[in-house]
């Protein structure tokens, strides 16, 4: 009968290369979730456009004749939210790509 060849750390001979290998490869990503990449991109997008139509509103004065009173400003902000929404389906998955994968990597 004869005994597997084991290294000083105990593993088989033939573990070492591949364990060598996986410890040399830092980049090495843990398995993507798709639920938590479509969470994180509408949190993400939404929160950037939201901020940028807020913005873009503050920059506008109010009309002298035409405008709605508080009712306007509160659907001009859902009306706002629900741009965001759109946006950030559209379009969120094109930038938030780096984001994610820096935020991939504080999870491991």
């Amino acid at each position: 009968m004869t005994m597997p060849v084991t290294s000083a750390g105990g593993l088989q001979a033939n573990q070492t290369p591949f364990i060598a290998q996986r410890l040399r490869e830092p980049t090495a990503k843990p398995p993507a979730d798709p639920a938590l990449r479509e969470a994180f991109d509408d949190f993400v997008g939404e929160t950037f456009y939201s901020q940028m139509l807020a913005s873009m509103r503050k920059t506008q004065g109010k009309p002298a004749y035409f405008h709605g009173g508080r009712a306007e400003e509160i659907f001009q902000g859902q009306f706002d939210q629900i741009l965001a929404e759109r946006l950030s389906d559209a379009s969120a998955s094109q930038f938030t790509g780096p984001m994610f994968e820096l935020f991939n990597l504080q999870r491991r």
